[in-house]
C-alpha cells in the first residue's frame, strides 16, 4: 500500500499466524526517497526494519532478533548502501528489535542513547533468558546471541548527516521502555518503534522482577510530542507503514485505559477487576486490533499509579 495511505480497518485475510518463525524476510520497500523498510509482515516477534541511504552513509534502524536476522538485515544494508559507511541504531533494547546487533559490530558505527545502553546492560541478560522461554522458534533465533554495547552514545538528541539526507535520533523514554528512541528522517519519516503499532494493542511491559519501568502515563505525553513533529509517514515498530493518524490512534487508546482505570480504581475496584473490565471494553471498541491480551498489563500499571509505585 502507499506509505501515506491509512491502513485498512478490518482484519486482513493475509494476516500470518503466530506460529510463523520470527524471521526478518522479504525485500525492502522504498517508502520515501532513500528510506526503505523491510516490512514485518505482521509476524510475531519481527519488527519493521529501516534502512536510510544518503549520498555519503546509510543508517539501519533495528536488526531483528538474533544473529541470523542481523546478518539478513546487514546484507540488505550493504546491497542498498554499497561501500558507504553504515550506522546502526535501535528504537529500544528489546530482543526482537536489537538482539541481532552483534552482526554489525565492526561493520557499522553503533549508536544508542545513554539510557538505552544502560537499560540493555541492566536488563538484557534477563530478557534473553525470558524470551528463550517463549517457544522453540524464538529460542532458536536467540542461540549464540551476544549483547553489544554501542560505539557512540548520546543524550537528548543526535543528528546524522548521511549526505543529502538527515536522520535525527531523539531519546524520548521512559514510555514503552526507559531508553525509547525515535528517528526522524528529513522531518518527514518517523520511525516510532513500539511506541506505535498499527492495529495492535500497545504493550506496557510489566515483568517483575526483570522490568517494571513501563510508563504509559508518560507515553501519552511522548505521543503529543511526536504529533508536534508533523511527520508525513510513520513507520511503527510492528504493523503497516502509515501516516501520523496512527499517533492519535495510540494516544486515544492509552488515554482511554488511563481514564477508565482511574474511574474504576476510585470506585474501589482492585487491579484484577479493573484489568478485566478495561480489557472487555477495549476489545469491543478496538475490535480489529491484534494482541488484546496486552490490554491488562497497561491497565495494571495505571492502577499501580505508575512504574515506580508500590
Amino acid at each position: 500500500m502507499c506509505a501515506t495511505e491509512r491502513p485498512v480497518t478490518e482484519p486482513l485475510a493475509t494476516d500470518r499466524p503466530a506460529t510463523d518463525p520470527p524471521l526478518v524476510r522479504g525485500e525492502p520497500v522504498e517508502v520515501a526517497d532513500g528510506v526503505f523498510v523491510i516490512p514485518d509482515r505482521r509476524v510475531g516477534a519481527v519488527p519493521n526494519v529501516g534502512i536510510v541511504v544518503g549520498d555519503r552513509a546509510a543508517l539501519v534502524v533495528d536488526t531483528g532478533m538474533g544473529p541470523r536476522n542481523g546478518a539478513y538485515v546487514l546484507g540488505w544494508a550493504r546491497r542498498l548502501a554499497g561501500e558507504r559507511p553504515l550506522y546502526l541504531t535501535l528504537t529500544h533494547f528489546h530482543p526482537e528489535h536489537g538482539f541481532g546487533a552483534q552482526e554489525f559490530k565492526g561493520a557499522a558505527t553503533i549508536v544508542y542513547n545513554t539510557a538505552q545502553r544502560d537499560e540493555l546492560r541492566r536488563k538484557g541478560p534477563a530478557f534473553l533468558d525470558m524470551f528463550r522461554g517463549f517457544g522453540p522458534g524464538i529460542a532458536a533465533e536467540l542461540e549464540g546471541v551476544e549483547l553489544v554495547d554501542p560505539d557512540v552514545t548520546y543524550d537528548g538528541r543526535a543528528e546524522l548527516d548521511l549526505g543529502g539526507r538527515t536522520a535525527v535520533l531523539r531519546a524520548v523514554g521512559p514510555a514503552h521502555t526507559v531508553g525509547d528512541q525515535v528517528v526522524l528522517v528529513d522531518d518527514r519519516v518517523l520511525f516510532g518503534g513500539d511506541l506505535l503499532e498499527t492495529r495492535m494493542f500497545p504493550f506496557t511491559p510489566y515483568f517483575p522482577p526483570f522490568d517494571t519501568d513501563g510508563d504509559p502515563a508518560r507515553w501519552i505525553t511522548v505521543l503529543d510530542e511526536l504529533s508536534a513533529l508533523g511527520p508525513e509517514i510513520v513507520v511503527p515498530g510492528h504493523g503497516e507503514v502509515t501516516d501520523a493518524g496512527l499517533i492519535q490512534e495510540v494516544h486515544d487508546y492509552l488515554a482511554h485505559v488511563r481514564d477508565e482505570t482511574a474511574h474504576l480504581r476510585a470506585a474501589g475496584a482492585d487491579a484484577d477487576a479493573t484489568a478485566a473490565t478495561v480489557e472487555k471494553n477495549a476489545r469491543a471498541r478496538w475490535a480489529t486490533w491484534d494482541y488484546p491480551e496486552w490490554i491488562g498489563s497497561t491497565a495494571r500499571v495505571f492502577h499501580r499509579g505508575g512504574p515506580d509505585a508500590a
